[in-house]
């Protein structure tokens, strides 16, 4: 597993093909087989454009007979401004993977070197290059392109050479089956600018979109400018398909080039799934990091059919948007309810939980192993209450789109104090198990504290610091759409994902050996009223220790083994978001002493 195989092409094709080993069987991993030479297009078909144009006029001004004119195929004067001398070559070649990441790049060196004066013609050249890549028919074949990022530099490049579009008499509309072109001229006395989209998605029907610029931003222009805006139904899908995260682009993509001046656009996407259960996320493309970024957007209005997003316009980072549906994860008012509910039953009864510690503590503490069990158990209470107050100002820090650092720091804290939780809850394991097992071994309370400060603070520390110094240099610490840890791109999540399930695995173990030795003083005996009252003592061991040893975060797997199933999500809310109050509950208004 993990091998990989490079194959050359067939004799009529240039590059190679990739393969990997998975489950015993080679999967094409990418298809580099091209049967285009984009080096021969840019440079040797524009040399010959230009020889063609420049006998053009030479044969104008009677200097060269017309048979020499022919011979140099310059019967088409206009090919050197608008690149029309290179499509029947482009257009009769196949959309193989390698052809694709070929006119992408090709379309990338005229976007950076030949977009001065974007004429009408120079744009429709650009946009029929573009639509050959762009058809629905060939989605599939981006999946194998080798460079990941293709797509995405396919969006820069186009809305790089349309932003450099001229406008003839105040407007220009270019339309291809798979990208269109809209500009108009705008200025502060405008009413109001739209733009409006109606394309071909497949074979079954169209899709639409819209653009408007709100009167109250045209008031920023200090002078007349142009509004530039492009639409690709397909682009998103394109997108997708070199993308880890699961979300679903579920309308069109539209970019947008305005001037800096303009600080937010109006757009209206149709649905492509209409679907009522349905949610809808607008995002934009962050440029620079190549992903989806909800930040961008926020949603303005919904239905079963349309959303509209209203969307800060920041053209260096933010420069196309579209609406986002995910179906695997469901939305539920149930499960904000008792998230809200829980959240803030479990703060009250921590902070109730620590009031009563301080209040009793004197009395319950008068032998050094009730000193260590209240110790851990007051860490795990104030662990969890500052991970819990943290959680909410991450999605208050979230939700009011505030600055990235912000963002970074809360999710540091937030990580760091719920590891702090786990293996404080780890720590109380141990000690469940020294108590059990090495009756005649004691530890002083100074031993104690220096390994339980260690254990409880010191592990979750490192491991905080590591996960963030190895990954926000690359951009990949923050998951898009929420304050905390990245999954898709870094796996920086198992810096949480693994410390906790192999600490649930070990109180799991510490609960077993806690059963075998309760329930053992029963064994033997014939008495039903001893077997009754072992097993209540042993279910009211399993019940204590349950929340305390953070058991409860284990029905976690069942959300990623269904992720779909609203009861597995609902069950998994009801134990965490009340951990503080069976904490305070079992760990302490049941404790007798």
């Amino acid at each position: 597993n993990g091998a990989i195989c490079i194959q050359p092409c067939s004799p009529s094709f240039h590059g190679e093909t990739s393969f990997v080993c998975e489950d015993r069987k080679w999967q094409m991993l990418s298809d580099a087989c091209a049967s285009l030479d984009v080096q021969s297009l840019f440079q040797v078909r524009m040399l010959l454009c230009t020889l063609a144009c420049a006998c053009n006029f030479l044969q104008r001004q009677a200097l060269l007979p017309y048979t020499f004119t022919k011979h140099f195929g310059a019967g088409n004067h206009s090919c050197q401004a608008d690149f029309s001398c290179i499509i029947p070559d482009i257009l009769s070649s196949p959309a193989i993977p390698g052809n694709i990441a070929d006119i992408v790049e090709l379309l990338k060196k005229i976007s950076l070197l030949l977009s001065e004066n974007v004429t009408r013609g120079k744009m429709q050249s650009y946009s029929r290059i573009a639509n050959h890549i762009l058809n629905s028919s060939i989605i599939s074949n981006w999946a194998f392109v080798k460079n990941r990022n293709a797509g995405s530099i396919l969006l820069d490049s186009v809305n790089l050479f349309a932003g450099k579009l001229l406008l003839r008499n105040g407007s220009e509309s270019i339309q291809e089956p798979f990208i269109a072109t809209k500009g108009y001229s705008i200025h502060r006395n405008t009413s109001g600018k739209s733009f409006d989209f109606s394309m071909e998605f497949n074979s079954t029907g169209n899709i639409s979109g819209r653009v408007v610029i709100p009167e109250q931003e045209l008031l920023r222009l200090p002078r007349a400018s142009k509004a530039i805006s492009v639409a690709f139904p397909t682009l998103g899908a394109i997108l997708e398909t070199n993308r880890p995260d699961p979300a679903v682009v579920n309308g069109m993509v539209l970019s947008v080039s305005l001037p800096e001046e303009l600080q937010s656009v109006l757009l209206t996407f149709e649905k492509l799934n209409k679907l009522e259960q349905v949610g809808a996320q607008c995002v934009g493309w962050h440029s620079a990091e190549r992903r989806w970024d909800p930040r961008a957007c926020q949603v303005r209005a919904h239905n079963a059919s349309a959303v509209v997003c209203a969307c800060a316009h920041r053209r260096r980072t933010y420069g196309a948007f579209s609406i986002l549906m995910a179906p695997a994860v469901p939305r539920s008012s149930l499960l904000d309810y008792i998230t809200r509910v829980g959240l803030g039953l479990s703060i009250l009864s921590l902070v109730l939980c620590l009031v009563v510690e301080a209040v009793v503590w004197q009395h319950v503490t008068k032998t050094e192993i009730t000193y260590m069990r209240h110790f851990c158990l007051v860490n795990i209470a104030a662990s969890l209450l500052v991970a819990d107050v943290l959680f909410i100002l991450a999605a208050i820090v979230h939700n009011a789109a505030l600055n990235y650092q912000l963002c970074v720091a809360a999710t540091f804290f937030l990580h760091f104090f719920y590891l702090a939780l786990f293996f404080w809850m780890f720590t109380l394991g141990l000690l469940i198990l020294y108590g059990l097992l090495l009756i005649f071994f004691k530890i002083t309370r100074s031993v104690f504290l220096a390994a339980a400060f260690s254990i409880g603070y010191g592990c979750p520390l490192v491991i905080s610091v590591l996960t963030v110094a190895i990954t926000e240099p690359k951009n990949g610490y923050l998951r898009s759409g929420a304050c905390w840890l990245n999954w898709y791109e870094t796996k920086a999540l198992l810096a949480f994902v693994v410390p906790a399930l192999s600490i649930i695995v070990m109180n799991l173990i510490v609960v077993v050996v806690v059963v075998v030795k309760t329930g053992r003083s029963s064994l033997g005996d014939g008495c039903k009223s001893q077997d009754l009252s072992s097993m209540i003592r042993v279910s009211k061991n399993v019940a204590l220790l349950t929340p305390l040893l953070g058991l409860t975060w284990g029905f976690g797997l069942a959300t990623i083994i269904d992720s779909r199933s609203l009861a597995f999500h609902v069950v998994f809310a009801l134990l965490n978001a009340f951990q503080g109050f069976f904490i305070l509950l079992f760990g302490t208004l049941l404790d007798r002493k």
